[in-house]
């Protein structure tokens, strides 16, 4: 009995002693798997962290040279912006001396026309010389001067100031004036009215204007500018004149400046005007129609030749029944 429970003993610490093994082993094992991974874990993260700190260093470089050549581009966009304000306001600048250089142009060519005006003028009104000239060598027994009678006492303009006329031909329309004029160097009266009737000196309306150095001078001046509307057809202005002006014992020559006649009848206006522009004593008319024709649909781009003939048709059959002269100009200079 002794025996067998000594051997159990044995069993039993033998047994004791490989649980110990076993157990000592496998702490073991699991420290060193700690060991192993906490080192494993350490070289990994330190091979990230390195390369992340040369990218961040990096990109940090990039950026302060991305900002520094931001405020150099800024700097020169300012400066750019800069220059484009002072070129801006040069420009503005010399756009005002252009425009200041042309107002000092035109004011000079409006000037320099009016005192060639002014001149022709006084080498007409206050010459005797002239006056002893256009006695002498144009007029003829029968009182013709390039084929216009100028026994008149009374003269009337009637003058087209529509857009066409004053846009091509006015400057040829003052010298004509200025032409008839002279070949009047004293009546008793003078007046200025459009096509429509409208008259150039409103003070004056219904009146004669009187025949003086200073009135011829006013009327050309005043002529530079005077543009009232206008239906581009004379019958208006000159049977108002008619009406107006005609008497039995005055002798009157009414001039007719145009280009052109939007009216519908010819025939009716010669018609009325026969009514209105009675014959004297002498089975003459007392009212002489005189016409300057101005080319200006024939010589510009787009005229209306249709208005144009019907106006030299209706003005010639006038000026033949009331005694006047048609010329027709063949230019505008």
């Amino acid at each position: 009995m002794s025996r067998e429970k000594r051997r159990e003993r044995r069993i039993s610490a033998e047994i004791s002693i490989s649980f110990l093994d076993v157990i000592s082993c496998g702490f073991g094992a699991i420290v060193l798997l700690l060991l192993i991974a906490k080192t494993v874990e350490s070289t990994a993260f330190e091979t990230v962290e390195r390369p992340l700190e040369g990218s961040v260093a990096e990109l940090q470089q990039q950026l302060f040279q991305i900002r520094g050549e931001t405020t150099i581009l800024s700097r020169s966009l300012k400066t750019r912006e800069e220059q484009l304000s002072d070129l801006q306001l040069r420009i503005a600048q010399l756009q005002e001396e252009l425009a200041s250089v042309r107002r000092q142009r035109d004011a000079v060519a409006q000037v320099d026309t009016s005192e060639k005006d002014k001149l022709t003028l006084a080498l007409q009104v206050l010459t005797e010389e002239m006056k002893r000239l256009l006695d002498d060598q144009n007029r003829v027994s029968n009182q013709l001067i390039g084929g216009i009678p100028v026994d008149s006492e009374y003269i009337i303009f009637i003058v087209d100031t529509s857009g066409s006329m004053f846009n091509f031909a006015w400057p040829r329309v003052r010298q004509e004036m200025i032409n008839i004029l002279n070949i009047y160097p004293r009546v008793k009266g003078i007046q200025i009215m459009n096509d429509m009737g409208e008259y150039m000196f409103s003070s004056y309306r219904g009146k004669w204007i009187p025949d003086t150095p200073a009135r011829r001078r006013a009327v050309l001046n005043r002529l530079a500018t005077w543009t009232p509307f206008s239906n581009s057809s004379p019958v208006e202005g000159v049977q108002q004149a008619i009406r107006r002006f005609y008497a039995s014992d005055r002798k009157i020559s009414l001039y007719v400046f145009g280009d052109d006649f939007t009216g519908h009848s010819i025939a009716r206006v010669v018609d009325t005007i026969d009514k209105i522009n009675r014959k004297g004593s002498a089975s003459k008319r007392l009212v002489r129609i005189h016409t300057i024709g101005f080319p200006v649909h024939f010589l510009v781009q787009g005229g209306n030749l249709q208005t144009a003939t019907r106006f030299s048709a209706l003005m010639r059959e006038l000026s033949y029944r009331n005694n006047g002269t048609f010329v027709g100009l063949s230019g505008l200079e």
